[in-house]
């Protein structure tokens, strides 16, 4: 089975949103991510296929939506999936550290650069909050999609 595809304007740029099956989302990507999906040979463009998802975008980019509720296939190591279901236990409107979230996972203190290292693999920018993730001393680190994308929604989220 291809990977189907479709995109969705945001103030982000357009997301480039990819799954294995209709409404199964598997990465949601930004123009010029660090690490981010591109369109390959073979994926066909279904936007009907991600109608539902796009809908959810958009009431979250409007402010309507703080709590996305759709079927996640992120593909990743165990350790990084384990990292990647503590960032969606961070609250709408909340940020923790990256020494915080290895806590919230389960990881020893000293494991906070792997930890770092799994928020920037995150396949699904937005829906897993990685931009809620910040330095131990409140600053705004790193963000796969550039740190005035974070910026943003974190603005939008009411943090900033």
């Amino acid at each position: 089975m291809s990977t189907l595809y479709t995109t969705c304007p945001s103030p982000l740029g357009e997301l480039l949103i990819a799954g294995p099956e209709p409404g199964v989302v598997a990465s949601v990507s930004v123009p010029g991510q660090k690490g981010g999906a591109r369109v390959l040979p073979g994926w066909r463009r279904d936007d009907a296929a991600f109608a539902g998802v796009v809908r959810q975008f958009d009431a979250y980019f409007t402010g309507e939506l703080k709590e996305f509720d759709l079927d996640l296939a992120p593909e990743g190591s165990e350790f990084r999936r384990r990292v990647w279901a503590a960032l969606d236990h961070i609250p709408y409107g909340a940020t923790v550290t990256y020494g915080e979230l290895a806590a919230m996972a389960g990881l020893e203190p000293n494991s906070v650069r792997a930890v770092g290292g799994a928020v920037g693999a995150n396949p699904l920018t937005v829906l897993r909050p990685c931009h809620r993730v910040i330095g131990a001393s409140g600053s705004l680190t790193g963000y796969a999609g550039g740190l005035e994308r974070k910026k943003l929604l974190l603005t939008l989220e009411g943090v900033l």
